[in-house]
């Protein structure tokens, strides 16, 4: 599951023996030994569904700087913006009681709530006692790691997954191999979580298949209708200001009268996304990230079908 992007960032971490064991239990090849007991509960929950090879996978090993792009009506970038080698270093985390975890990031894009990048980490794991300032959403690119909850419990993800981060939340943070991960936040004012213990949330990649979506066409979570385009969806998590979930579309064009604010991340598939203030077009393709602002307004075409995972901030 490792990427092109990743191999100067392995030369500095190399992965450890339990991310060996971990990515030949993925890709079906022999491993002598016991899969860790700290993984057994993620590799069941991954049954037989795998997530795509990352649009990482293809990328340039030795990238230019690359840039955003978009009218005011929107931004996009493709994995490339995100690729190692144009990510700024962080430094060692100030805190932590194991490994040696250090930090790389970049922003994409902030409009002063909703903001959205990417982070990479070393292996490594700290205590996280203070209540989480916003809500997180992330995808994961590449590397496993493990979420805990105040009262001990443990949520295992890897590349595919989704993880929310629910504002409030304490627990611990363990980085098992390293993790790239491509994120948006919602700084909305108040603890939406109900409860004594605020929970982290992980949902698998096989549970974007098909048969978990429901035909939302005429009801869309991000553009209203699509009209005679058929789309269907799952929204996983919908608390208070922030909705996340997985997005599928067939081949067609439909037009947008109001859309949602929100982040997406490709999976698969071609769209073109077309800003109708002043006639802005872009391509977007698996491993592209895009922000849209609140009322935004334009044309999709999917040029072949397409699939997506996506936040919305109300």
């Amino acid at each position: 599951m490792a990427t092109a992007f990743s191999s100067q960032a392995h030369a500095t971490r190399p992965s450890t023996g339990l991310g060996a064991s971990y990515l030949d239990s993925l890709s079906g090849t022999t491993f002598s030994g016991v899969v860790p007991t700290q993984y057994a509960n993620y590799l069941d929950s991954l049954g037989s569904a795998q997530a795509p090879t990352s649009a990482a996978g293809a990328a340039d090993p030795n990238p230019k700087e690359s840039t955003p792009s978009g009218s005011t009506g929107f931004c996009h970038a493709p994995f490339e913006y995100f690729h190692f080698d144009n990510l700024a270093s962080k430094g060692p985390r100030p805190v932590f009681d194991w490994g040696t975890p250090q930090d790389w990031s970049r922003k994409l894009a902030d409009d002063g709530v909703f903001r959205a990048g990417t982070w990479y980490c070393s292996e490594g794991g700290w205590e996280s006692p203070n209540g989480k300032a916003v809500t997180e959403v992330f995808y994961m690119v590449e590397g496993h790691g493990m979420l805990g909850d105040a009262d001990g419990t443990k949520h295992f993800f890897g590349p595919g997954d989704m993880v929310i981060i629910p504002k409030g939340h304490t627990g611990r943070w363990d980085v098992n191999t390293p993790i790239h991960k491509v994120w948006a936040v919602n700084a909305h004012p108040n603890v939406e979580e109900g409860g004594p213990i605020i929970r982290v949330q992980v949902d698998h990649y096989k549970d974007f298949s098909p048969e978990f979506l429901s035909d939302t066409s005429a009801n869309d979570p991000l553009y209203g209708n699509t009209g005679m385009v058929a789309s269907a969806s799952n929204t996983f998590y919908d608390v208070g200001p922030t909705k996340f979930g997985v997005w599928t579309c067939e081949q067609g064009s439909f037009e947008v009268a109001s859309g949602a604010r929100q982040w997406f991340h490709m999976l698969e598939g071609t769209m073109f996304i077309t800003d109708s203030s002043d006639g802005t077009s872009k391509r977007c393709v698996a491993g592209d990230t895009v922000m849209l602002p609140a009322g935004w307004s334009g044309y999709v075409d999917v040029v072949e079908q397409t699939k997506k995972v996506f936040t919305v901030a109300l």
